[in-house]
């Protein structure tokens, strides 16, 4: 169903927007201004380099998005279903990573990074019910890979947190929005993004 399509991929870019606000960039900027550096320096760069980070990653892998006949990335001889498991695969990076990031500020038990954050980030799902499971083992290693290298350098979590951040930005930027918003209906994309940011902001603060 397009409208529900339409719908979800608004919602998973809403949820995303706030979650790379209120999880990930605020907690950065207030672990920096703790830690008595220029507050907002570290996310900036973390924030920059996760952008760059998708970049690469999009500009290098071949892959193949669920609407798009096109594929991107370098020319390859990989099959369709290979290159949209790519795509899937892609976009899950950086959900895992800001999952494993958050869980990783929660386990040093600081301050600025509360469990029901970490919690409501981890809820960040919506685009399981267009894309399916094939490639979702990918957000738990990248998370586990994320919370092991935090734990090696926490002086470096508010430029990680801001890393994951620009990840999903890239992301919500790239794809997610432009699909919502591609050909009819595009007004009930605009609406899911609302429902999306609002919902996962409620979580984030109210919670927190």
């Amino acid at each position: 169903n397009v409208r529900l399509q339409k719908m979800l991929l608004g919602f998973a870019s809403g949820v995303m927007i706030a979650a790379s606000v209120w999880s990930l960039l605020i907690p950065a900027i207030d672990m920096s201004e703790q830690a008595g550096r220029i507050s907002w320096m570290p996310p900036a760069v973390g924030f920059l380099f996760g952008m760059g980070f998708l970049l690469v990653l999009d500009t290098l892998i071949p892959h193949l998005h669920f609407t798009e006949e096109k594929p991107e990335g370098v020319p390859s001889q990989l099959k369709k279903t290979t290159m949209l498991v790519l795509a899937v695969t892609l976009h899950n990076i950086p959900e895992g990573m800001a999952v494993g990031v958050t869980f990783a500020g929660v386990m040093t038990e600081n301050s600025v990074i509360s469990l029901a954050g970490a919690l409501a980030l981890s809820m960040s799902k919506g685009k399981a019910f267009l894309y399916g499971a094939m490639s979702g083992i990918v957000e738990p290693i990248a998370a586990v890979i994320t919370i092991f290298l935090t734990g090696i350098a926490v002086p470096l979590l508010p430029y990680l947190l801001s890393f994951a951040a620009g990840a999903m930005i890239y992301v919500v930027v790239e794809e997610l929005i432009p699909e919502s918003q591609a050909g009819e209906h595009s007004n009930i994309g605009t609406i899911g993004v609302a429902a999306g940011f609002v919902l996962m902001m409620i979580l984030d603060v109210a919670l927190g």
